[in-house]
């Protein structure tokens, strides 16, 4: 079974800051990790591997500096990783990325399973997993935290809803995104990990020439939708107290919740 992995390379959010002069993210200084739905879309491939024959390779896009993203995921065990860079990338919304990821899937040949992540932490669009569904004419199954069963021709999966689960079914060769599955997902091995880091590692790096890709196509020129501002909005909170004794202050607070249409007053049956 052949599956492709498609992951990201994120700004650790939590110490995401805002350039206030430019309005854009200032990533320098800032640790990168893998985007945390596609750790669980790895850890899903890795566990259909562990139960069958199977040949995973991981596909990334970004600057150079992504490439420690797929170093991680070979370590982790993976078969092979193919890093997407190039300037002529730089600047792409969801349509130019699934563009390009969709050439490199075509380049890469066939396969029996896409997985990726539901929804990147930089953007939260959720948009790249079906926009290359589509684009390959693949039936797509979205929000998939379970793989309950997998064999050459079918796959069945349990999916989050608001209300409980879905079991949904659907042939091969079919696109999967991946949200938070159930526990434990597993780190790089060490030794697995200097084997990725070493010049002999399975890991090719292509351009946009490689995957034949024009420059209209992709990046920013290729985009749909640009980005014009990025910034944090501003908040103003108000804040009253209240004093007095507490059946006071308890009617008090009562009243504002009625006057801002917080509650209601609803009639009283006498007793």
């Amino acid at each position: 079974m052949e599956i492709i992995i498609l992951i990201k390379q994120v700004p650790d959010t939590s110490e995401v800051k805002l350039d206030r002069k430019t309005g854009t993210l200032v990533r320098e200084g800032v640790p990168s990790i893998i985007n945390p739905d596609d750790r669980h879309a790895l850890e899903c491939a890795l566990r259909i591997k562990d139960g069958r024959q199977a040949r995973l390779t991981v596909v990334s896009m970004g600057p150079p500096q992504a490439i420690d993203a797929v170093t991680e995921a070979l370590g982790m065990g993976c078969d092979a990783g193919i890093l997407l860079s190039d300037r002529a990338f730089a600047g792409a919304d969801t349509w130019a990325t699934s563009t390009t990821l969709c050439r490199a899937i075509g380049k890469i040949g066939n396969f029996d399973l896409l997985l990726c992540g539901r929804q990147a932490i930089d953007g939260d669009t959720a948009q790249t997993g079906p926009q290359i569904a589509e684009q390959l004419g693949l039936p797509q199954l979205t929000r998939v935290n379970e793989i309950e069963k997998i064999d050459a021709r079918r796959i069945v999966v349990k999916r989050r809803t608001e209300t409980g689960y879905e079991r949904l079914a659907a042939n091969l060769p079919a696109l999967l995104t991946i949200t938070k599955i159930p526990p434990p997902v597993r780190y790089p091995r060490a030794g697995s990990l200097l084997e990725a880091c070493t010049q002999q590692a399975p890991i090719e790096i292509w351009n946009a020439a490689d995957i034949g890709c024009q420059a209209i196509e992709i990046g920013l020129r290729g985009s749909l939708t640009q980005v014009i501002r990025t910034f944090s909005p501003k908040t103003r909170r108000e804040g009253e107290i209240l004093s007095g004794e507490i059946p006071e202050m308890a009617a008090g607070l009562v009243e504002r919740m009625r006057r801002h249409h917080l509650i209601r007053q609803t009639a009283q049956n006498p007793t």
